[in-house]
């Protein structure tokens, strides 16, 4: 019982965060092909991003829910780095970055997968002095 009980509370949890997620990559103005890359989906999967929306549970692999993690941490350090302009903090993701060869974080996340998230948030880590 208590076990069943955990997995539900676990489940609403993945919702909360899948909604707290779709909002943030909404903030960030990307593509459905470029969101479901950071998620580590197969472009356009629609389906899966729709079922996020609404509040299905995110992160039931580690792949993906390391992703989410690395995702907001991204986000908290943007904001950290622009906090009287959001609108560059939003921006950012999409915007072209000598540091990555003229791509945008996302082009770099789509090219490289996983390793191009990391190379991401550890360029932010880095700026912000950690």
């Amino acid at each position: 019982m208590r076990a069943a009980v955990a997995e539900g509370h676990a489940s609403q949890d993945r919702g909360a965060l899948a909604m707290m997620t779709m909002k943030l990559l909404d903030h960030w103005s990307l593509l459905t092909d470029d969101q479901a890359a950071l998620l580590g989906l197969a472009p356009g999967n629609r389906t899966a991003l729709a079922h996020y929306r609404k509040g299905g549970p995110i992160g039931t692999t580690r792949d993906q829910f390391e992703r989410v993690g690395h995702l907001l941490g991204i986000h908290k350090s943007l904001r950290l780095l622009f906090p009287h302009n959001r609108e560059l903090a939003y921006k950012w993701m999409s915007t072209r970055n000598k540091a990555f060869n003229n791509l945008t974080p996302v082009e770099v996340v789509k090219e490289y997968g996983f390793a191009g998230l990391l190379m991401v948030r550890a360029y932010l880590d880095k700026a912000r002095g950690q």
